[in-house]
């Protein structure tokens, strides 16, 4: 099991710092080179830059929770949420279609969603 993680290109987890203009603030966002790639693959399907993106997202994430407290985390979460909804079919593997031009609402009904904590893993061995 391990050698499929561990064969990874060390690469994919060094750490970049990105400068990111938040509303004319700059800031500056420390991600893995992976979630920074997938960032891009998010960005590039609706015509838009990784600053670009990453505005949207907090501009969203702010008029939906108010504040933000880790933004880092934020963006990581949405990678994984990104990769897990290609794999459950609800975000096409055709990058061709734009996220925008998706339902929301059938999108997350794709997601799979455990009932508790460590239910992916309970949900399997059931």
């Amino acid at each position: 099991m391990c050698q499929v993680f561990i064969s990874a290109d060390p690469h994919l987890y060094d750490c970049r710092v990105r400068s990111v203009r938040l509303h004319g603030v700059a800031t500056s966002i420390r991600l893995e080179n992976l979630f920074w790639n997938v960032l891009a693959d998010i960005a590039t399907r609706d015509g838009m830059s990784v600053p670009q993106l990453c505005t949207k997202l907090y501009d969203e994430l702010v008029q939906e929770r108010g504040e933000v407290d880790n933004f880092a985390s934020f963006l990581r979460v949405c990678c994984g949420r990104y990769l897990a909804l290609q794999l459950s079919g609800g975000i096409p593997q055709d990058v061709r279609i734009p996220i925008s031009s998706l339902n929301a609402q059938r999108v997350l009904a794709t997601e799979h969603r455990p009932l508790h904590s460590g239910g992916a893993l309970q949900a399997r061995a059931a």
